[in-house]
């Protein structure tokens, strides 16, 4: 196996993995403006870390690819998928527990936010697989 192509593509899975987990409530909450108001009511908004995330991709297939020095790309998608768990986290911790209990009757959501938490893992997990790849620690 090729840890130093295996790797970045861990991190592009998990990016892209983090922006489908952000698209479910869509699927379960019949009114769209509830999710607005679902993802509004943390202390900051996940669309912010999704940003982050689209931006991450880019960096993993850049260092891939070797169009960005591998090392570099290592370095900025750890900082990335630092920003993204972490921001995701202070989402997590502070939606109000019952604006989530009263969106839908599906109890998927309820633990909905903590998935996202765990699948934007994936990202700096990649990102330190990459760069221990390329044997920077």
């Amino acid at each position: 196996m090729d840890d130093l192509r295996t790797a970045p593509t861990v991190g592009i899975v998990g990016c892209v993995l983090y922006l489908v987990a952000l698209a479910v409530p869509y699927l379960l909450v019949e009114t769209t403006s509830a999710v607005g108001a679902y993802y509004d009511s943390g202390a900051l908004s996940p669309v912010i870390p999704g940003v982050f995330a689209l931006v991450a991709i880019i960096v993993f297939a850049a260092g891939r690819e070797g169009r960005t020095d591998p090392s570099v790309a290592a370095g900025a998608a750890i900082v990335l998928g630092l920003f993204i768990v972490g921001l995701t986290l202070l989402w997590a911790t502070t939606v109000p527990v019952s604006l989530v209990l009263g969106l839908t009757e599906s109890t998927l959501i309820e633990h909905h936010r903590w998935a996202v938490v765990v699948v934007a893992l994936f990202v700096p997990l990649g990102a330190a697989w990459f760069a221990r790849a390329l044997r920077l620690f």
